[in-house]
Formats: structure tokens, C-alpha cells, sequence
């Protein structure tokens, strides 16, 4: 039987990396494609890479030739700030990556969502026919990509539609990478109210056993959530990692109305890196109904919350020293701590 191909946008990217190599022990023909180069010595000489943007139709054309799957996962960050530029990506590339489908005649498409198309729901758990009610930039274009999906499904296309909760595991830096150098330093982390709210994380590796499942499933032609099933609070999940750490980082609470004010100004000053998205929901429930990936696509999480965060702050311990002095916009690299720096160091 001829090996079948699987296309990934955003292959350079922390997920992207991920699963390539998940493809690649799975013995199938991976072709990453992505804006930025591809730096993972895991990677290089093993895939076909194509370097080009997901907005360009002309590139994505080559890049779905003779692909039998592909998992788009390219996105533009909340963090990069322009509302015009998530936009053409995430609405614009995933229209362009769609049509290439299309054309070159794809079996399936593996589109990565986000459960921040529901915002901050009153009612939990959320299932996959909660209100939709996005946050945000990033949460918006999201949801209208979505809507792109659904247009090319009436054309024929069979695509799945992924929404992780927030997901980590090696490699993963960012706003992870903010919290976990707090804790390194032994410092003050300070949460948004009670933390008693249950905050629903994903382990990388699960998610990409639910992508891998779905791309075999003649089912997965819809809508799934997909997080961890094992949850604590936000505080007895965030402690778990810190009595680990010892370094003597306590959690302390601030007072939800006031610190999202601040966090609201910092943010529209650019004096902060964190968006609106993650500072409005940190004191609320936020837990996804799975129960639908399950019975579809016999997925199962391996891993807790407290489990996943350890192993990224394992990893992080062992390599911080590399990053010192990069900053970045992606989920791969350190993001620009900006005032929170100062914060920090009087924490």
C-alpha cells in the first residue's frame, strides 16, 4: 500500500513540530509548510519542507500536490496585535489552504480551532453546540475560519474541526514561558481571583492523538472539543507545579475587577504581553465536554493538567539558559515580558 501524505501548515511552529515528528514514527510522508524556517534538527532532512505564507494561493497550490491529508495549522497570535493581520491569516490562509484542498482533490482537512470561539460561557461543561461567542481578535477570526470551513464542506470538502483548549508540553514557551521563569526565580505568581474556578488544560501529545484519529475516522467530518479530562482549580493544579519547583514562589490572589482593569489598559498601551483572552477568563470556570471525541474517534487523554505543566516546567529548567535574550511572537520562543518585568522584580 503507498504511504500516504500529510501536509502540515505551520510546520515550523511549536504544534507543527510535534506533529511531524508523531507522523513521522506513524511512517507516513510528512511536508511541512510555514512563513518562518524550519530549525528543528529532529525534522530537517527527514520531511519535504516548503517555506512560503498560507495567504498566497499560487504557494499553497504546489504545497498541496499530491497530499492525501492535510492539518492546517497555521495561525497569526493574539500577541502580534494587528487585528488586520490575524485576520488575513487566519480567515485568508485558511481560505487559501481550503481551496489548494480542493483542487488537488485532499481526502481530508484537519483544521485546528480554538475553544476561544465561546469566549467566557456562563454554563459549563461546554459542548460543541454551547454559544459561540468569541473574545478578541484571535477568537473572532477563529470563528469566522470556521465559518470558511463549513462553506467548503457544502463544496465537498471533508474537513474536521479541532478545538483545543490551551495546550503545552516540551518546547512550549510563550506565556508559559512568563510563569514558569516567575517560578524558577521564586517568585510571587500572582492569580486573578479566588483560584477556586477549574481551568481545563491539554497535553500536546493528546491533542495529537485526537488529529491523528480524526484524519483516520470516516466520522470526523465535524466539530470536536478536546482537553484534558483530569482537572483540578486553578490554584491545586498551579500549586502542584510549585511544590515541585521549590522555589519558594507562592500564589497570591488579586482582586479580579481591578486587576483586569490594569491588565485591559497595559494591554491597549502595549506595555503588557498578555491579551484580553487570557487575563479575562483566568478566574473563570473554563472546561470543555469531550464526550463527543471519545465516542467518534475512541480518543482518550493521558494526561492531568498538573501532569502537563510539570513536564513543560521539567523542560524548561533543563533549557531556559538557550532562550535568554530571545524574544518572540510564537508559542516556540519567550515573549517580551514589558512592564511585567518590572513587576517581577519586585515581586
Amino acid at each position: 500500500m503507498e504511504k500516504q501524505t500529510y501536509l502540515i501548515t505551520g510546520g515550523s511552529g511549536f504544534l507543527g513540530n510535534h506533529l511531524g515528528i508523531f507522523l513521522l514514527a506513524k511512517g507516513v510522508n510528512v511536508r511541512l509548510a510555514d512563513i518562518n524556517p524550519l530549525e528543528n534538527e529532529n525534522l530537517i532532512g527527514k520531511v519535504e519542507f516548503m517555506q512560503g505564507d498560507v495567504r498566497n494561493s499560487d504557494f499553497m497550490e504546489k504545497a498541496a500536490e499530491g497530499v492525501d491529508v492535510v492539518i492546517h495549522a497555521a495561525a497569526s497570535l493574539p500577541i502580534i496585535a494587528s487585528r488586520e493581520k490575524i485576520k488575513s491569516t487566519n480567515v485568508g490562509g485558511t481560505r487559501a489552504v481550503l481551496q489548494a484542498s480542493l483542487n488537488n482533490k485532499v481526502k481530508k482537512v484537519i483544521h485546528i480551532s480554538t475553544t476561544a470561539v465561546y469566549g467566557v460561557p456562563k454554563f459549563h461543561p461546554i459542548f460543541e453546540t454551547s454559544e459561540i461567542k468569541p473574545l478578541g481578535p484571535y477568537g473572532e477570526t477563529k470563528w469566522e475560519a470556521e465559518g470558511v470551513c463549513r462553506e467548503f464542506r457544502k463544496k465537498g470538502l471533508f474537513i474536521s474541526i479541532i478545538r483545543p483548549k490551551t495546550f503545552l508540553g516540551p518546547e512550549r514557551l510563550g506565556v508559559f514561558q512568563i510563569l514558569f521563569d516567575w517560578m524558577r526565580r521564586g517568585k510571587k505568581i500572582y492569580i486573578i481571583g479566588s483560584g477556586k474556578n477549574r481551568y481545563q488544560l491539554l497535553s500536546v501529545s493528546d491533542l495529537i492523538n485526537a488529529i491523528w484519529l480524526a484524519s483516520l475516522s470516516e466520522k470526523s467530518n465535524t466539530e470536536f472539543n478536546i482537553g484534558a479530562t483530569k482537572f483540578q482549580t486553578l490554584d491545586e493544579d498551579l500549586q502542584d507545579v510549585l511544590d515541585y519547583a521549590k522555589t519558594g514562589a507562592r500564589l497570591v490572589h488579586l482582586p479580579a475587577r481591578p486587576a483586569k482593569m490594569l491588565l485591559r489598559f497595559l494591554e491597549v498601551t502595549k506595555l503588557s504581553p498578555l491579551v484580553q483572552w487570557q487575563y479575562e477568563t483566568m478566574d473563570k470556570d473554563s472546561f470543555v465536554e469531550v464526550s463527543k471525541a471519545e465516542k467518534i474517534l475512541g480518543w482518550k487523554p493521558k494526561k492531568s493538567n498538573s501532569e502537563t505543566l510539570v513536564e513543560n516546567y521539567k523542560w524548561y529548567l533543563q533549557h531556559w539558559p538557550e532562550y535568554e535574550g530571545k524574544i518572540g511572537t510564537t508559542h516556540k520562543v519567550p515573549w517580551d515580558q514589558k512592564i511585567l518585568k518590572l513587576v517581577r522584580f519586585f515581586s
